[in-house]
């Protein structure tokens, strides 16, 4: 925690990328409940610029930045006499992240926040991290910018918090296993025929988390455990063999470590993303969150069962393209990212979501080039664009 000049702990220095997302809002949030805390340097939103207008003069952001230049005017407009900074387009972003900041949150969703993650990596400072396109499409390159600027990383997934917590004062070398939770999503006790046949409405349904749509999808599909396990390596730098998921349906215990000795650390937690941010933001310390507290007596039962595989084959896919290597990974988050929003539009069922993932992947590695692991961000960007193209097409011809 930066010390002010009397001493005392003086407010961090916070930057939120992605502030008008469910992470984003979140945390902000929790910076409104501690204002003392945090002085904002800078907020930023996909195109919403009304929304980012009203946090940033709420929050007293130096800066406001939208990626949609389309929305600068109304984020101007609404900006007028705040004194704030208001600025457009993807530079734009990466500009702002890279302004001095003591923590970042990175909660741009998708490829778009490689870059302005990227960019706040290098200032060496703590990232708090919530985009998975970061370590799912770019681990290697972007574990290897965190190592060579000194940032500290810390992993805001509920799931990923667990581990971390779970791993804290404990050697690598005495884990056997890692374990992260599932609730099992809306279709958990869905028949497979019943899962073909779900709309949309019936997707977005979850019975624990309140999140975006993309990433409840995904956890209708159990794709976000696979990505998870892919976060999970290179995090914490556990290999695939040792990485497990296992279907938890109350989401009560986020994680699980095994250590070799045969003992079983859990991180529990009523299902709220604020007590992971919280973490994120205060850690080592601990900050208030109004997360409700765990009554163990109440719940009286924790249930776990193991993934059914027939019916949830992405996870088999992730595991498999972990197995692989950083191209594969990249490529399935790729084509998962087009075929979620194709089913979105109404035009794929869930089970074609995994299809077009897995033939993605295979089309893929049989081009000249195969998956060959992209070296730099411009790499992983290309083979992401390609990805794309390629999962778009797979997509039209199951139209």
């Amino acid at each position: 925690m930066p010390q002010s000049s009397r001493g005392g702990a003086a407010p961090v220095r916070l930057t939120v990328l992605g502030a008008t997302g469910s992470i984003g809002t979140s945390t902000l949030d929790l910076v409104a409940r501690s204002p003392e805390r945090f002085d904002i340097v800078a907020l930023t939103a996909h195109s919403n610029g009304e929304a980012l207008a009203a946090l940033a003069r709420k929050h007293r952001a130096k800066r406001a930045v939208v990626a949609d230049p389309g929305a600068y005017k109304v984020l101007k407009a609404n900006l007028f006499g705040s004194g704030i900074e208001a600025a457009a387009g993807p530079q734009a972003l990466v500009d702002a992240a890279g302004m001095p900041a003591d923590c970042t949150m990175a909660a741009i969703v998708g490829a778009a926040g490689l870059a302005p993650t990227l960019a706040a990596v290098s200032q060496g400072r703590r990232i708090a991290l919530a985009n998975k396109e970061c370590l799912v499409s770019a681990g290697g390159v972007f574990m290897a910018a965190v190592a060579a600027s000194g940032a500290e990383l810390l992993p805001v997934d509920s799931e990923h918090a667990g581990v971390f917590q779970a791993l804290a004062g404990h050697d690598r070398t005495g884990v056997s296993r890692i374990v992260i939770t599932a609730s099992g999503g809306p279709f958990r006790t869905w028949s497979a025929e019943r899962i073909a046949a779900a709309t949309v409405a019936d997707a977005l349904k979850h019975p624990n988390w309140s999140m975006g749509r993309k990433i409840t999808v995904d956890s209708a599909t159990m794709m976000n455990k696979g990505l998870e396990l892919i976060e999970a390596h290179h995090l914490f730098a556990i290999e695939p063999a040792r990485l497990d998921a296992i279907v938890h349906p109350q989401s009560i215990v986020h994680a699980l470590v095994e250590y070799i000795d045969g003992s079983v650390v859990a991180q529990l937690a009523n299902p709220d993303m604020r007590a992971p941010i919280a973490l994120a933001l205060a850690w080592p310390a601990r900050m208030s969150a109004p997360t409700p507290p765990l009554d163990l007596a109440k719940l009286a039962t924790l249930t776990f069962e193991a993934p059914d595989l027939a019916r949830f084959p992405a996870l088999v896919i992730a595991k498999a393209a972990l197995v692989r290597g950083p191209a594969a990974t990249a490529v399935l988050n790729a084509a998962n990212e087009v075929a979620v929003e194709a089913f979105l539009a109404g035009g794929l069922r869930v089970p074609q979501i995994a299809l077009v993932v897995e033939q993605t992947l295979a089309h893929m590695d049989a081009t000249a080039t195969g998956l060959a692991a992209p070296k730099d961000l411009p790499a992983v960007l290309a083979l992401d664009v390609e990805a794309r193209r390629v999962a778009g097409q797979s997509v039209a011809a199951l139209l």
